[in-house]
């Protein structure tokens, strides 16, 4: 299979990855986080280049994860800013970074620390189970097909 392909996969993660799987969309996401917004803004932070960075902007409206604000009627220009459904890509973003926290940062530790703004306190977010709030790691989990795999085998059946 192609990577071009890869959205076509009936699985989310796929899907996903087909959106933001480069190297450069998750960095232009977290720096969209930080509150960076203009073109020339994100150009500067990322060192990227203008056709690229342009491509992976129209990408990221195209699929409903920034959308454009108008700041400069007389110029046309505008800021790119997080929909609803780009930020709910937060967790991803921390999840790769506490991962790089733990397993690649040097001897000096974690480049950025996170304080919780509700209690002031310095955090490490982290998984829980929503129905009884342990602690979620991989051996915890037992993948199992969903409505998006039976439906279409129980179609399939019919058919």
């Amino acid at each position: 299979m192609k990577w071009e392909d890869v959205d076509s996969q009936n699985c989310s993660m796929a899907r996903g990855l087909a959106i933001f799987g480069d190297r450069w969309t998750l960095l232009i996401i977290r720096e969209c986080f930080r509150r960076v917004r203009r073109f020339s803004d994100f150009q500067k932070s990322l060192g990227i280049t203008k056709h690229r960075l342009s491509d992976r902007l129209t990408r990221l409206v195209d699929e409903g994860i920034l959308t454009k604000v108008p700041y400069d009627d007389s110029a046309k220009r505008f800021e790119y800013r997080l929909t609803d459904k780009g930020l709910e890509l937060y967790p991803i973003l921390m999840s790769v970074a506490l991962w790089g926290d733990k397993w690649l940062s040097d001897e000096d530790g974690a480049p950025v620390i996170y304080r919780h703004k509700s209690c002031g306190e310095i955090t490490q977010p982290k998984f829980v189970c929503d129905c009884c709030g342990d602690d979620i790691h991989a051996r915890d989990i037992d993948a199992l097909a969903g409505p998006g795999v039976t439906k279409k085998l129980t179609s399939n059946i019919k058919a």
